[in-house]
């Protein structure tokens, strides 16, 4: 390992702790380093607030002077609601800038680069690149796309039941297992359910692990069936946002909002499209979204291809039945070329269970 790498890597490890509390601005973590000293570090804790370089020069102080300047991303080179990065650093008199990788952000994209290269300051980058891009895979869409990077979830068996026929589901995955996926309630901005799991579970769909964060609540719901006393409408834990069609009954609408719910009437005659769900959402700046619906919202959600990432539990049972409820469901594939292929995949243990992570490559047919 070069020193490069020692001190990216503790940049990073800065950053990471962060998750969930930046967006939708992206994770950053900055060490500056003079005579083989740490003399600061800072780490970007919420937007708006002084981005990582700037904790980092201001802790060294003097000491900057003539240091180098580790940064997970790209100093920024624009005035938003903070100053531009690249020009403090400048005028903190630091000599080399070591950068993992450059900000896909197309109002910085090399221009902080290109600010400190004009002023003489040497400029490396590429150290610990896709640990980074990895780290801000959630910003790196956002801010291109403008829609939420998507991470569909599911705890199952080993046959991939989500119930029994009888529809009995608690618990199939471990404690442990449900802890982790709280903690990923709490990194994501949004979480989503279809209807039929508010009807048949009356979640509360909060991160209920400690100072964690509850996601806006978001119900795919055509008609508005969902009850006036759901706990995502009474429990006030959380914003509940509620997608329906023009179907929907104008009068559960205004009891709905009443009570602080904000309904989206979307332009379908009878359905939502959830197309159109993630492009509201991307206006409203919600830069992630965590699906937990049943199969047919999952499958819906990879039929359009808006899945980014799937996180899939299982734990070591088996129920069978053919009617028992899966985690994909929907109309399916017809031929196995068309399957959807899962890439930089990866298992843990967690508990008794396993917990598996891939990213969908999808193809022009099929699903």
């Amino acid at each position: 390992m070069s020193s490069h790498e020692f001190y990216m890597d503790i940049a990073l490890q800065n950053a990471k702790a962060m998750q969930g509390q930046t967006d939708p601005n992206p994770l950053v973590g900055s060490v500056i380093v003079n005579d083989n000293r740490i003399v600061g570090i800072g780490t970007h804790l919420k937007a708006g607030e002084p981005h990582a370089e700037i904790h980092a020069i201001r802790m060294a102080g003097d000491k900057a002077k003539g240091g180098t300047i580790y940064v997970t991303l790209e100093p920024c080179s624009h005035h938003g609601r903070t100053g531009p990065c690249a020009e403090a650093i400048v005028q903190a008199g630091i000599k080399k800038v070591v950068i993992a990788t450059l900000d896909p952000n197309p109002i910085v994209a090399g221009n902080g680069v290109k600010i400190l290269e004009d002023a003489g300051i040497e400029v490396i980058t590429g150290v610990r690149e896709q640990e980074s891009i990895k780290m801000n895979e959630v910003f790196n869409k956002f801010i291109v796309e403008k829609k939420p990077f998507t991470i569909l979830k599911a705890g199952a068996t080993l046959d991939g039941k989500v119930a029994t026929h009888a529809y009995s589901s608690k618990w199939i995955t471990s404690e442990e297992a449900r802890l982790d996926v709280h903690q990923l309630r709490s990194e994501n901005m949004a979480i989503l359910v279809g209807i039929n799991t508010v009807l048949q579970d009356n979640p509360s769909l909060t991160a209920r692990i400690p100072n964690g964060r509850n996601p806006v609540r978001v119900v795919m719901d055509s008609t508005l069936k969902i009850p006036l006393d759901a706990n995502v409408v009474t429990d006030n834990q959380a914003e509940t946002w509620i997608f329906t069609s023009k179907k929907h009954d104008e009068s559960k609408k205004l009891q709905l909002e009443e009570q602080g719910v904000r309904v989206f009437v979307t332009t379908s005659e009878d359905t939502v499209d959830p197309k159109e769900v993630v492009g509201i959402l991307g206006e409203h700046l919600v830069s992630s979204l965590f699906i937990e619906g049943g199969g047919n919202i999952h499958a819906s959600f990879l039929e359009n291809k808006l899945v980014d990432k799937v996180v899939l539990y299982f734990a070591p049972k088996l129920v069978g039945g053919k009617d028992a409820p899966t985690f994909l469901e929907g109309t399916g594939i017809a031929e196995m070329a068309d399957a959807i292929d899962l890439v930089d995949t990866d298992i843990e243990k967690i508990g008794k269970d396993f917990k598996f992570t891939g990213y969908p490559v999808y193809k022009t047919r099929g699903i």
